[in-house]
């Protein structure tokens, strides 16, 4: 068989054909070219008969084949075309503007999702900040679904990254369980970047929104989707909870001269925030012994496990009974961090009940967000949030990347992206 004919077999693209090959120090150059007779606008992908001029060539970096490198080469063709005017050709093995084949960043993509930043920039050898771009171009080639689409339930939350100076806004699809957007920063204005891109009719579609109570979030979705039901995260309500607990445990010690001139006082902190289930033998002791150590101490821990009892609750009009009974108790506790709690609980009452009425919290959410901190972790940070929100959707949008492999019949070839 000749070698062209062998290489042609490697390729596996039958709208291309290779006219020579030849080898460097470095591996195997095909030579090739489109097998369309007219050569293809890039803009509006229709044949033009007119060619402008053609440009020198250029090399694409493929899959390695027997342990070489391989590169195709092509003088690529500007044409006139009717509607676009002179633009350069599209080729059936490359993005535009793309210095590797669809199937090298296909390969690299799904490394991407599944390996660390080293590990991919060694396999495939090139730069990391050429796997970000090479992201890019594959999430825009395979997200073929608009993710937009059939929202009823979003959850919203920020993302931060570069050791917390700077943020992402995500918003997570409850039913599909996956990323759907996602913008740099976590103002008012950027939530409404979404319900912008979102448009009136898709937006009048969302029947329930969960968030924390950021302040910015909330003056943005009630704008945007006033017929939603916004539900606030209970485990945000809880967590500020513990904070108070752990204001006044903190103000309690050093009122006692600090934890040295007060022995009795010392490893008292996650006693405090366990659950009482949870707590061991002598855990359990030292709980008992607090009434008569600290009563104010004592006081904040049974607001904060009263709070978490009354958010328990399945009953919304009984749940609303507790919480207004617990805002009473926190308001008169003359405990300053839980008078402070009390209020916002207030003001977040409706929303807080919201979460009693429908079950439904930002846990998939932060479970999320956890996946991404993981996926920053192992790429070593990003300088860029364009890589970095790329990454996202990659890994956490239901995009599903198969090894690339080459099948004699094009019918077998399971290597379709699809959304879960």
């Amino acid at each position: 068989m000749h070698e062209r004919s062998i290489f042609k077999q490697v390729l596996g693209w039958k709208d291309v054909t290779v006219k020579a090959v030849s080898f460097d120090k470095e591996g195997a150059i095909l030579d090739v070219r489109p097998r369309h007779p007219r050569a293809l606008c890039s803009g509006c992908q229709r044949g033009v008969s007119r060619v402008y001029d053609t440009m020198s060539a250029r090399t694409w970096r493929h899959l390695d084949a027997c342990g070489m490198e391989l590169r195709l080469r092509y003088g690529l063709r500007r044409v006139c075309c009717p509607r676009c005017g002179v633009v350069v050709e599209t080729v059936p093995w490359a993005d535009k503007s793309a210095w590797h084949t669809r199937d090298f960043e296909d390969a690299t993509a799904h490394l991407a999702q599944r390996c660390d930043k080293t590990m991919v920039t060694e396999l495939m050898r090139i730069a990391w900040r050429t796997v970000g771009s090479i992201i890019k171009r594959v999430m825009a080639r395979r997200q073929d679904a608009d993710l937009l689409t059939g929202l009823t339930h979003i959850g919203v939350d920020e993302l931060s990254y570069r050791r917390h100076h700077e943020y992402v806004t995500v918003v997570f699809d409850h039913v599909h369980g996956r990323v759907v957007w996602a913008a740099p920063g976590k103002s008012a204005d950027t939530l409404k970047k979404f319900f912008n891109e979102l448009g009136p009719e898709r937006s009048a579609a969302i029947k329930l929104v969960t968030a924390d109570m950021s302040a910015a979030y909330t003056k943005a979705i009630k704008e945007a989707v006033p017929q939603a039901t916004l539900a606030y995260d209970r485990f945000h309500v809880q967590r500020l909870a513990h904070d108070a607990l752990d204001a006044v445990r903190r103000a309690e010690v050093r009122e006692a001269g600090g934890a040295s001139a007060a022995p009795e006082l010392k490893r008292l902190r996650w006693v405090l925030h366990k659950n009482p289930w949870n707590l061991t033998l002598a855990q359990d002791e030292k709980l008992a012994d607090l009434p008569r150590i600290n009563a104010r101490i004592y006081r904040a821990y049974l607001l904060k496990e009263s709070l978490a009892a009354a958010l328990d609750g399945r009953q919304h009009n009984v749940a609303r009974q507790r919480l207004l009974e617990w805002v009473a108790w926190a308001t008169r506790s003359r405990l300053s961090p839980f008078k402070k709690l009390a209020a916002t609980i207030m003001d977040h009452l409706e929303g807080i009940l919201a979460y009693v009425r429908t079950g439904m919290t930002n846990a998939a959410v932060e479970g999320m967000n956890g996946k991404i901190r993981t996926i920053t972790r192992r790429s070593y940070g990003f300088h860029n949030v364009n890589n970095l929100i790329a990454m996202v959707f990659l890994c956490c949008s239901g995009l599903i990347l198969l090894p690339v492999f080459k099948y004699p019949d094009p019918a077998m070839n399971p290597r379709r992206a699809s959304h879960i």
